[in-house]
């Protein structure tokens, strides 16, 4: 089975502020048909420092984001609560996980599958146009999870990186 790229993103929020004002814009995103949900997590810290995941209904009681989770989720996907950039969210804020496919790309990437191509990069160019170093060393863990990079190919990438 083709699938498109698959993509994720860590959003952070005041309270619980998900289905008032992120809620109706993803859902206009899988309305569109241009993207499907794999995944939507969430995560709230409290004001005592502690993180806790929290459940769609609690965060979209209207049920504005309606997805079916597939059957598998995509490999390396690591529990909300277990993203170490949810060390920096502020107490009382809560944060969603996003994992969506890009549907748009699932004809290209059959096309490409049948010619006997395979899809063997996808990146993103962040909106202020440089990466940072964890950004860029889990770019390179994810291409050596996927079997694109050998172990010393991975070793020598991860050491430019760190050297820059």
């Amino acid at each position: 089975m083709a699938v498109g790229p698959v993509e994720y993103l860590v959003v952070t929020f005041p309270g619980g502020r998900f289905a008032d004002a992120i809620a109706p814009v993803l859902a206009d995103a899988v309305g569109s048909e241009a993207v499907r949900i794999l995944d939507l997590a969430f995560a709230r810290r409290a004001a005592d420092g502690s993180l806790t995941h929290v459940e769609l209904r609690e965060m979209d009681p209207q049920g504005l984001v309606a997805f079916e989770p597939p059957d598998e989720l995509p490999a390396g996907l690591p529990p909300v609560t277990g993203l170490d950039v949810l060390e920096r969210l502020p107490e009382e804020s809560s944060a969603a996980l996003i994992v969506w496919e890009d549907l748009w790309s699932v004809p290209l990437t059959r096309t490409v599958q049948q010619a006997g191509g395979l899809l063997l990069s996808h990146e993103r160019v962040p909106a202020d146009g440089g990466d940072d170093v964890i950004t860029l060393l889990e770019r390179l863990a994810d291409l050596k999870q996927r079997g694109v990079l050998t172990d010393a190919e991975f070793a020598a990438q991860k050491t430019r990186i760190l050297a820059d």
